[in-house]
């Protein structure tokens, strides 16, 4: 049997009678197109994304190569600066130039720290763990009628935590607060236009598909680990085969979680399938995957999907409460990078970094939107996972996530490691796309006094 390669691919689902919110990812079939591999210049950043960062971004490559390289040096330097603080510590994010990284303290004695490590000091009232004890009462006051709500995150550059709410149901949200014992200087209600979903779209006879009862789905490929390749958790069951192009065994989902705390799935692949560190962008070219080192808030993203292909944008907040038709899943990463129904599973990438996969979001790419992704350090961590990268060797979620990076933590960002692809890849093809009574008294009180009421 002639070898199959994984490189990435996107996700849509086809029903017979009805839609079906299990998606699942598929690979390149058993007489795939030969395609060149991105060449990657010595900044870490392959000229494709780079073109799609100033078409979505309207930056220079010297712009977006700078902003790659700032963001992989911020990595360090918060992790740093977050160990040296301690209780104080109040987040951290890149300010809309890309290139000012902020530091919040609520102790005004770090500030020359944070200047020596190249930062700037924002002196703020809450640290980031009370922000997060805060986020995590609402999610456990939450009422079955709060999930009617698109969800909730903490913004670190508001020092607040932000509930969303759709046109007319800000009080809602207000109420979850004032139920979660959150004072009104700590979070603030904004109005959205639509609520998340998963981004699985329903169409007829299109190629790598997996069995679910009456119906057929196919998925995304996220990144290629040892041993299979990781995706979204809404893309199968553990347990559910897949098929590629030519209706051959695949491989089997061998994790998967969604909803709940997370949206990942791992699919355990057959021995004749070949594992590839690159992206595919649906323009013709591989993108290396050069590791797996998690950027800050306000960083440049791009991600990959066979719906519309390769757009860029912006991570505006992590650990976000997303509230899907499917159930409630934590700990997701909202940016404004658009994205369409059959991109779910797909990649994310910073520069030749993995940040993640596809999990949904709102709006479309004609009018703009919002997209969530599972990150890509937790898929690793939780289910022991090596990351395959150009470099020749893995990358385990532990060793190459936020925290990592120690070493670049100077105050001037370091020269981006070279990594050269191999001169020719096997891709995939080409885009294939096309009112409850409220309860009270949940015992989330004690809030106020832990984040303070001014």
């Amino acid at each position: 049997m002639q070898r199959r390669t994984v490189v990435a691919i996107a996700a849509t689902v086809t029903a017979a009678g009805a839609a079906v919110a299990f998606t699942l990812p598929s690979m390149a079939g058993t007489t795939p197109t030969r395609r060149s591999a991105a060449q990657q210049p010595a900044a870490g950043v392959a000229p494709q994304l780079l073109a799609a960062m100033k078409r979505d971004l309207g930056l220079s490559a010297d712009e977006a190569t700078a902003r790659v390289q700032r963001a992989k040096w911020a990595s360090g330097v918060s992790a740093k600066l977050r160990s040296a603080s301690g209780d104080s510590y109040g987040g951290s994010w890149l300010a809309k130039d890309g290139t000012t990284l902020n530091v919040a303290i609520t102790d005004a004695a770090l500030a020359d720290e944070v200047r020596a490590a190249g930062a700037q000091p924002k002196l703020v009232q809450r640290s980031v763990g009370q922000l997060d004890r805060a986020k995590q009462a609402l999610d456990a006051a939450a009422t079955k009628a709060d999930r009617d709500l698109p969800g909730w995150y903490v913004d670190v550059p508001s020092n607040q935590v932000v509930l969303q709410a759709l046109p007319g149901d800000a009080a809602r949200a207000q109420d979850l607060a004032g139920d979660a014992g959150l004072p009104d200087a700590a979070f603030r209600v904004v109005t959205v236009k639509a609520k998340p979903r998963p981004l699985a779209d329903v169409i007829g006879a299109q190629p790598y598909f997996i069995n679910l009862g009456n119906a057929q789905a196919r998925c995304s490929i996220g990144f290629a680990v040892e041993g299979g390749f990781i995706t979204a958790g809404h893309c199968g069951e553990a347990g559910t085969p897949t098929t590629d192009l030519d209706n051959q065994p695949q491989g089997e989902v061998a994790a998967s979680v969604f909803p709940g705390n997370a949206d990942m799935g791992f699919v355990q692949t057959e021995a004749d399938v070949q594992l590839q560190p690159f992206v595919d962008d649906f323009d013709g070219n591989a993108l290396p995957v050069g590791g797996s080192t998690e950027s800050p808030v306000g960083a440049a993203v791009c991600r990959s999907g066979s719906t519309t292909g390769t757009f860029c944008g912006t991570i505006l907040a992590k650990n976000q409460t997303v509230n899907y038709p499917e159930g409630t899943v934590t700990g997701l990463t909202r940016t404004d990078v658009c994205a369409e129904g059959g991109d779910s599973g797909g990649p994310w990438l910073s520069g030749d970094q993995a940040q993640g996969v596809t999990s949904g979001g709102s709006g479309d790419c004609k009018a703009g939107g919002e997209t969530f992704f599972q990150p890509v350090t937790e898929i690793l961590d939780r289910n022991n996972l090596t990351l395959l990268t150009t470099g020749g060797g893995g990358a385990g979620g532990g060793d190459n996530g936020g925290a990592g990076g120690g070493d670049n933590a100077g105050a001037n960002p370091p020269p981006a490691e070279a990594t050269q692809p191999p001169a020719e890849a096997t891709q995939p093809p080409g885009n294939n796309g096309n009112g409850q009574g409220r309860g009270r008294g949940h015992g989330h009180r004690g809030l106020g006094q832990l984040l303070g009421n001014n």
